[in-house]
């Protein structure tokens, strides 16, 4: 297998500070941020609702189900019924309709992905109670599979998933997050749920769960190759508020199956555990970590694979509300990197809101918008774009869902409807959207790297099942290349097979197919 590493971080931050002037001239071509609500193209408003068990959770997962190239949504509706949106929109005219899927309530998140590489997208739903495999059938319609792909869905609180596939193996390795045992007489408070994780048999289907334990009330997890060594590991983000002590963010080797420790130079972290976002924010090949909390949001820069908190004046620790006279801290959830005005910067957005009624925390909390800057640095721009709301947002995505080559925004909220927001930005820059395929198992190429550079850039991104609070993304990657005509990308496959580079114009989306 060959395998490539990216550049050093001390060269990349060279090179960037090298090439300042260019990156200033791209990132001036894009006015402020600019959102319009199209909440109205919604068939109904869609809550998420609940009691206790649904304090957490409310997440949205992105996935075509039907292949035509617009990204529909699975949205959790907690004691609400779960809701599948078709996505009928064009660029002038946002639309979507009600999808024919069976009633399905408790649902605190899900994801898309392949499970059986049929080239049609499935869904792994989080609940509270059995979870589920549904099969896609590419119609936007979807059977069980949960007892046919042999899958013990537990009756647990589960709020957090990611997937991969490890080598050798047709079918994708699940790793699924419980949070609070509801059944330990001696809880909620130190009654954190193991974890479970399922490795598929030969030929298909499930075999017994395998306990991750002890478990510290999980509420995000992502398997990401984030040291670039050709082996991803699962990170776990963990809250702080039920574990209360001994607890901390948790790193797992798949193989074998054993956590990460001070001997390993795993650097234990402690914090309200919400989210977790993962992206090369730096342009040196590795991926920096975005995690939510309640107070600090907590940015990781990774520094050749070995991960530094981010000092305050980053401007990413979003810490209290920058709108209204509340004072107390701000509780963050779904976190998202995502390049919002297409200048070659990747920025992050960040859902808040008030678990329900907790009264150290601020009650008026809006969603944040960072943009990122020429010197690293980042600065709130929810006001000015327009989506500063204050409902207790959960879930989210940024997301084309027009197709004219700008993230748009859709945002869950506990106990008020969901938001749909359209990316309107004045003179934003061109981008470039990657979908990769492959024959055989793993037909979207999870666990592989793109690598794409323009405009004086080299932008790197990997392909992921988790992250973010209740749901991700499983549609293409998206790359903004500010004012470059055409960009070069090559895949590095998740066997470590590098690809050529590769000329690709701007706008629109290209597929790479192995």
């Amino acid at each position: 297998m060959t395998c490539t590493r990216p550049a050093t971080a001390s060269t990349a931050r060279g090179w960037l500070s090298g090439t300042l002037a260019l990156a200033i001239g791209t990132a001036a071509m894009a006015d402020e941020p600019l959102f319009e609500d199209q909440s109205s193209a919604l068939p109904r408003d869609h809550v998420y609702g609940g009691g206790w068990e649904h304090f957490v959770g409310g997440g949205v997962t992105v996935l075509d189900c039907n292949g035509d190239a617009r990204p529909d949504l699975f949205a959790a509706g907690g004691e609400n019924p779960a809701t599948l949106l078709i996505n009928r929109s064009d660029p002038g005219a946002w639309r979507f309709e009600l999808g024919d899927i069976a009633q399905i309530t408790g649902v605190t998140g899900a994801y898309a992905l392949d499970i059986d590489s049929d080239g049609h997208l499935d869904l792994a739903v989080l609940r509270v109670g059995e979870n589920l495999l549904l099969r896609g059938q590419g119609d936007c319609t979807f059977a069980p599979a949960t007892a046919e792909w042999g899958l013990d869905g537990g009756d647990a609180w589960t709020t957090a998933f990611s997937a991969t596939w490890e080598p050798g193996r047709g079918w994708p390795t699940l790793a699924f997050g419980n949070y609070v045992d509801r059944r330990d007489p001696d809880g909620p408070f130190e009654a954190c749920d193991d974890n479970r994780l399922f490795r598929p048999l030969p030929g298909g289907s499930y075999g017994a769960a395998i306990a991750l334990s002890p478990g510290y009330c999980a509420l995000s997890m992502l398997i990401s190759d984030w040291q670039r060594s050709g082996t991803p590991e699962l990170r776990i983000s963990n809250d702080r508020h039920y574990y209360v002590r001994g607890g901390y963010e948790e790193m797992w080797r798949l193989d074998p199956l054993t956590p990460r420790g001070d001997e390993d130079g795993w650097m234990r972290v402690s914090l309200w555990g919400m989210g977790i976002a993962s992206g090369d924010l730096t342009g040196d090949g590795y991926p920096e970590v975005m995690l939510t909390s309640m107070g600090d949001q907590l940015l990781q820069f990774n520094e050749a694979g070995t991960l530094r908190n981010a000092r305050y004046g980053t401007g990413t620790q979003a810490t209290r509300p920058h709108l209204g006279g509340d004072g107390r801290p701000s509780t963050g959830w779904h976190a998202e990197f995502g390049d919002v005005d297409n200048d070659g910067l990747t920025d992050i957005f960040i859902a808040k809101g008030n678990v329900d009624q907790m009264p150290e925390n601020a009650m008026e909390d809006p969603n944040n918008l960072l943009m990122q800057q020429t010197d690293g640095l980042f600065a709130e721009a929810s006001v000015g774009a327009g989506i500063a709301t204050t409902d207790r947002s959960r879930g989210a995505a940024l997301t084309d869902l027009d197709g004219d080559g700008r993230l748009d925004l859709v945002v869950v909220n506990r106990r008020a409807p969901m938001e749909l927001w359209r990316n309107v930005t004045a003179d934003a820059g061109a981008s470039v959207a990657v979908d990769l395929r492959q024959d055989g198992a793993n037909t979207r190429a999870v666990g592989a790297w793109v690598e794409l550079r323009a405009g004086g850039r080299v932008q790197t991104q990997e392909v992921t099942v988790g992250g973010g609070h209740g749901g991700g993304d499983a549609g293409p990657l998206h790359f903004g290349i500010g004012a470059a005509e055409t960009a070069e990308l090559r895949v590095i496959w998740p066997d470590g097979v590098i690809g050529d580079w590769q000329r690709v114009p701007a706008g629109g989306k290209v597929e790479i197919r192995r």
